[in-house]
């Protein structure tokens, strides 16, 4: 169990963090084995925000600190594009702080808008309250989703020997899929990048004040 939960939180973090790890399949999986009996579900829960909220703050604290030329000099080494967080501050532009929770509780932008909310400077005790709330929805929802499927997970086990291999082999393909379709993003984004420049490093954007 204690290993499980140190997989859920270093999952979590990490995706928090922009690295390519879909938190559907961290808290999913972990809460199928939860509804298995192998963890709990509020361990599970409580670890994942947790570990999702100390992430989120990792990736503010880039935002802030560097803004957009850190994101352009070292975003690729994360598979972040330029053209990630020009959508994540499409998505806060409008809704001002209150797209703090809602982003981190929705897929793929969920992991940029706390870097936006670092560039655009919302303060740090506001921006953890926002999303500790966002955080908490998401965690939970994909977590008590993978519980409910736990019995059905169970019925297909019991009936294939061999399910618990494909489901690992189709985590495994997910994983490397969605990693694969990040790297080609950055390579286009570089390779336009240099097309438009005519070899020079574009201007990063002024970073704007929250207001």
């Amino acid at each position: 169990m204690h290993w499980g939960l140190a997989a859920v939180f270093l999952f979590g973090f990490l995706e928090a963090c922009c690295v390519p790890i879909p938190s559907e399949i961290t808290f999913g999986f972990a809460g199928v084995l939860a509804g298995e009996g192998r963890l709990s579900i509020v361990a599970v829960i409580a670890v994942g925000t947790i570990a999702e909220l100390l992430g989120s703050f990792v990736s503010y604290g880039a935002g802030r600190a560097g803004g957009r030329p850190l994101v352009h000099r070292f975003g690729r080494y994360l598979l972040v594009t330029q053209s990630d967080i020009d959508r994540a501050e499409r998505f806060v532009a409008g809704r001002g702080v209150w797209a703090v929770p809602l982003g981190r509780a929705l897929p793929v932008v969920r992991t940029f808008v706390s870097i936006v909310a670092g560039i655009i400077e919302v303060p740090p005790m506001l921006f953890g309250v926002l999303s500790l709330i966002g955080t908490a929805i998401w965690v939970t929802a994909i977590s008590l989703l993978g519980y409910s499927l736990s019995s059905t997970w169970l019925s297909i086990e019991h009936g294939i020997k061999l399910a618990g291999y494909g489901i690992a082999a189709l985590v495994v393909l997910a994983i490397a899929a969605f990693i694969l379709h990040r790297l080609r993003e950055v390579r286009l984004e570089a390779a336009g990048a240099r097309e438009v420049s005519g070899g020079r490093e574009p201007q990063p954007r002024p970073r704007s004040p929250m207001s």
